[in-house]
């Protein structure tokens, strides 16, 4: 897979109150394509970031219904990536790469 496939597979990382919190349990949160399998994320992950991973689990967060200016609208779906690092292994998402 091609360095530039790769950061297709991942679009950015989740940065929330909630995703810091999963850095504890030796999680980081990445938002991903939605054509992204689980194989090919942690591929991805493995190769940016120079790390192991112990296991992926994904979601999809439904977009919400919005109104803008009287006009009703509807944010985008997103897909999120849990990536579990095996133990001594850390991503420090907010240097970036």
């Amino acid at each position: 897979m091609d360095k530039a496939d790769l950061y297709d597979v991942i679009v950015g990382p989740a940065i929330t109150e909630k995703t810091s919190g999963a850095s504890e349990h030796n999680q980081v949160v990445f938002d991903v394509a939605k054509t992204a399998s689980k194989p090919e994320i942690k591929l991805a992950v493995e190769a940016l970031f120079n790390v192991k991973v112990k296991a992926v689990n994904t979601l999809i967060r439904k977009g919400k219904t919005k109104r803008f200016k009287g006009i009703m609208g509807r944010r985008n779906d997103i897909k999120r990536a849990i990536v579990t690092l095996e133990e001594g292994q850390m991503i420090d998402v907010t240097t970036g790469l």
